[in-house]
């Protein structure tokens, strides 16, 4: 699958940084699952122990092709990172005091901020959109409390969601 071999390629910065090239690749150029679905597949990736991009690319491999496409996902993700890696800190070890370089490692930062920065403007709007701006700004800002102030893993938060949505709803 060439969307992950790219995503694998340059998925700079871990998992997270990731995501918006998943995103890029799934949703919008060749629209195998639509925001609400990836959004939701973020969220349960989330919650499982493991590379972020692993577990995505693994499911939606397989949700588009089975156990093949789980397979060559996963090669395709996990194989190009691997090679390049090995590589390219071997090459960044023995040119790492050549200023060129070291711009261009720092270079990478504000790139993957503004990737995840426009990831997180559609997320927030598609919850305004869906639950209304209210109540979308009260989870935003409750869940950034809960995550940054309180220091809750995202993955508990994330499972007190779920556990509510299966409670059973009074009626008044």
């Amino acid at each position: 699958m060439a969307a992950f071999f790219r995503v694998g390629i340059l998925g700079f910065g871990g998992g997270p940084s990731s995501i918006p090239l998943v995103h890029q690749e799934t949703v919008k150029k060749y629209q195998w699952m639509d925001e609400e679905e990836f959004a939701d597949t973020l969220a349960i990736a989330n919650t499982m122990p493991g590379p972020i991009a692993t577990k995505m690319a693994g499911y939606i491999g397989y949700r588009v092709t089975g156990i093949v496409g789980c397979l060559a996902a996963l090669l395709a993700t996990v194989g190009p990172t691997a090679i390049a890696i090995i590589f390219l800190l071997q090459l960044l070890q023995e040119f790492k005091d050549i200023p060129w370089v070291q711009f261009m490692s720092l270079s990478v930062v504000p790139v993957v901020g503004v990737m995840l920065a426009v990831m997180t403007w559609d997320f927030a709007k598609k919850s305004g959109e869906s639950l209304g701006w209210v109540k979308g700004l009260i989870l935003i800002f409750l869940a950034l409390l809960l995550m940054e102030v309180l220091n809750l893993h995202p993955a508990i938060l994330i499972l007190m969601l779920i556990v509510y949505v299966f409670l059973p709803k009074r009626r008044s």
